[in-house]
């Protein structure tokens, strides 16, 4: 997500709908991608990207600047998630394996081959990090997710989750642990 400067905050929480505009720009793209980790269903993803900027704009007023506006974000997007798959009792080896991407590949020239090859190689990934985070529940998911997928450290994590860091630890060690435990016992196709 892109840097959204304070200024701008500030007038959106003021009710400037053009504000309020550059900001959903700025991050619905990661909203979307947070949200679809953790659901790991597009369909509830796009629920949580709606529900998250309503969250937003009803509370961008009360919003402190104590930590950054990407945390904030990124609390009020987890949370989101989180309360969904626990309200459709999505948890571990459940939830679509769908994706907001289109993947039509139009071949014009044999020139592009490569480039095809690395697109399908991409797609791929991406489906055997779907089906990786879906072997998690919920919590330890959303702690993967913001640790191995988005970069943020143990200290953010905790904020955003508003869970104590040692707890932080524990999902992500419990997570690792499930996710070696499926490689070992070769679930996982070629070993990856």
């Amino acid at each position: 997500m892109e840097d959204i400067p304070r200024s701008i905050l500030i007038q959106a929480s003021r009710g400037d709908t053009q504000a309020f505009e550059i900001i959903y720009r700025a991050a619905s793209d990661f909203v979307y991608r947070t949200a679809f980790r953790i659901t790991n269903n597009s369909d509830d993803a796009e629920d949580v990207t709606q529900d998250v900027f309503i969250k937003v704009y009803q509370n961008l007023k009360n919003f402190q600047f104590r930590s950054s506006f990407k945390t904030w974000v990124y609390r009020i997007t987890v949370n989101t998630a989180l309360s969904t798959c626990k309200g459709k009792g999505i948890g571990r080896g459940t939830g679509k394996e769908t994706s907001r991407r289109n993947d039509d590949v139009t071949v014009m020239d044999r020139r592009v081959s490569s480039v095809v090859e690395i697109d399908v190689d991409k797609k791929d990934n991406e489906k055997l990090v779907a089906s990786l985070l879906r072997m998690l529940n919920p919590d330890q998911r959303a702690c993967i997710v913001l640790r191995e997928i988005e970069g943020l450290n143990y200290q953010e994590i905790a904020e955003v989750l508003s869970i104590n860091i040692n707890t932080v630890r524990s999902r992500l060690k419990r997570a690792r642990e499930t996710l070696l435990a499926y490689k070992n016992s070769e679930v996982i196709p070629n070993g990856v």
